[in-house]
């Protein structure tokens, strides 16, 4: 399998199934915590990576091979090595995923190119959409992410904002907490300015615990999450 991983049973999603929607990591970021390691460069430039009609060639084959998981699917979850949005087909494969599945789609997206109402548009059918916002500090926010030269942090945001006025799924914020680098109180409590912007339905808090890209990435302690999921409200969660 080339674009399917999965089915995984998670405490968020129930069981669900993970779609890539390219061969290899395609990523408008670099970040300093992701799983899949490091590819020394960043891509900006949006087109089908992977073909709509390959996906979902593959996506049937799954199906008809293990029918008892595909009744059981929660999500199928649009993700896997690198951003989603940068494949222009992704509107096409959320109507089509979820005419073969019947199942909810969730798409998990790094928010750098919402600013762009085409990308938004395409999002509009799904069911669940996990962005994520690690900073609001530029200099914060190029530490951790490493973004293209292309990529406007202003932009993210003001996207995130308008994805809430448009979409009508929900929106589950998720925040990487870097321990000594985005996880300072001052940094938190501007980044709740931009989140009370956003009105998410959730803001879920993460901090690495896996393998990372690069090394001295460290996950911040429990009573330090603690303590920021009391200033940024009821909608936070430590997942």
């Amino acid at each position: 399998m080339q674009y399917i991983y999965g089915p995984i049973k998670s405490r968020r999603l129930g069981l669900s199934l993970g779609l890539s929607l390219s061969r290899d990591k395609i990523c408008d970021l670099d970040c300093i915590y992701c799983q899949w390691g490091s590819v020394g460069k960043t891509v900006l430039e949006r087109k089908e990576y992977a073909k709509a009609d390959e996906i979902i060639r593959e996506l049937k084959s799954w199906m008809q091979n293990n029918p008892r998981d595909a009744q059981e699917l929660k999500f199928v979850t649009l993700s896997g090595l690198g951003e989603p949005t940068l494949n222009t087909c992704i509107g096409e494969l959320i109507d089509q995923v979820k005419n073969i599945t019947g199942s909810k789609i969730a798409v998990i997206t790094n928010s750098t190119l919402l600013g762009d109402p085409t990308v938004r548009q395409g999002l509009l059918k799904a069911d669940l959409i996990v962005p994520s916002l690690d900073a609001v500090d530029l200099k914060i926010f190029k530490q951790i992410d490493r973004p293209h030269a292309g990529i406007k942090l202003n932009e993210i945001i003001d996207g995130l904002v308008a994805l809430r006025k448009e979409f009508h799924g929900q929106i589950w914020l998720e925040v990487m907490l870097i321990a000594g680098m985005n996880d300072g109180l001052g940094h938190i409590a501007e980044l709740k300015k931009a989140i009370l912007r956003i009105n998410p339905d959730k803001i879920q808090l993460n901090s690495p615990v896996r393998s990372t890209a690069e090394q001295n990435v460290f996950p911040v302690e429990k009573g330090k999450l603690e303590q920021i999921r009391e200033i940024l409200g009821d909608k936070a969660e430590i997942i």
